[in-house]
């Protein structure tokens, strides 16, 4: 069986590195996509995973499928588009860290994913099927990424939904709402920024437990709520409340989130003795490390890396 099975978009995204010789921003490829940094995570502390989604059959479609492969995802279930190129997003950071994207992606290889295109055998193997909103936001991968949700659905799969929202792949923030909440429909777990609550719920950010306590009433099994550097807080039938994050020095925050999700995904899955406020503190000290290194899959922290950092803030793995 596979632990996690991820169905959405893996692309590259340009990061900052510095300046080049003539003194103008240069920028190294990493790859990245949400659902794909999501799996890099889980694969990383040491559980199995497999991608479904479309590349370019370009350069970049090749990098990134090596890629995947180097970090022990299976890549059987991605395909190649002949003629629509790998989508590529430039992220820019600011002075803490934090990012914003502009993506090159009108359209992308990524949405132009098909129902045929699908191997359902992957979700057939899958404990977990995770996704999240850019699929919706265009043709054809909205109705494919539909119909593998009630496909999951109907086989009895535990369904994963991140939002992640990215305004500049949106015609607009109310239909980006409207297609966003459409995904919690089918959501088990849940995992949003307290940002993406107030989108999707229209309450106060800061109101997280409110939030969090809404969905978590719709029949979801577990509901977390990230609030960046100072931690997240979580919902579920055997409790709830806000666990801490760690400080440290965030180069870039691209794929912390990504992070949080497949170290819970893990964790709830190979140590169900754990307590979910231990799952939640493991997965804000492996969003820190993400913080630490530049990029979004190529930052995911090994199993020894994280236990040496837990050990240094005087916890254990």
């Amino acid at each position: 069986m596979l632990d996690v099975v991820a169905i959405g978009e893996v692309l590259i995204d340009f990061s900052p590195a510095g300046t080049g010789p003539m003194g103008n921003p240069t920028f190294e490829m990493n790859p990245g996509g949400a659902p794909a940094n999501c799996l890099a995570a889980n694969a990383a502390l040491g559980g199995k995973t497999a991608f479904i989604g479309m590349v370019g059959d370009d350069y970049f479609g090749n990098f990134v499928l090596q890629a995947l492969a180097d970090s022990a995802i299976g890549i059987s279930g991605v395909k190649k588009h002949a003629s629509v190129h790998t989508t590529l997003a430039f992220v820019s950071l600011s002075a803490d860290g934090e990012r914003s994207f502009s993506f090159f992606r009108n359209p992308g290889a990524d949405i132009m994913l098909r129902l045929e295109d699908v191997d359902f055998s992957l979700i057939d193997h899958a404990r977990i099927v995770h996704f999240g909103s850019l699929s919706m936001t265009d043709e054809p991968a909205r109705s494919t990424l539909l119909a593998v949700l009630e496909y999951a659905r109907d086989k009895g799969k535990t369904i994963s939904y991140d939002p992640n929202y990215r305004p500049a792949l949106w015609q607009d923030e109310t239909t980006a709402a409207a297609w966003m909440n459409k995904g919690l429909e089918y959501a088990d777990i849940v995992k949003m920024s307290q940002e993406e609550m107030a989108l999707l719920l229209g309450i106060d950010a800061d109101d997280v437990a409110r939030g969090a306590a809404r969905i978590l009433a719709t029949g979801k099994q577990a509901v977390f709520i990230t609030c960046g550097a100072r931690g997240a807080y979580y919902a579920a039938a055997q409790g709830c409340g806000f666990v801490p994050g760690f400080a440290v020095q965030a180069v870039d925050t691209t794929g912390c989130g990504d992070a949080f999700t497949g170290t819970v995904h893990y964790f709830m899955q190979h140590h169900p003795e754990y307590a979910l406020e231990r799952v939640v503190r493991l997965a804000n000290a492996v969003g820190a490390l993400c913080a630490t290194q530049p990029g979004g899959l190529p930052a995911l922290p090994s199993r020894a890396s994280l236990a040496e950092f837990l050990t240094e803030h005087g916890e254990s793995l």
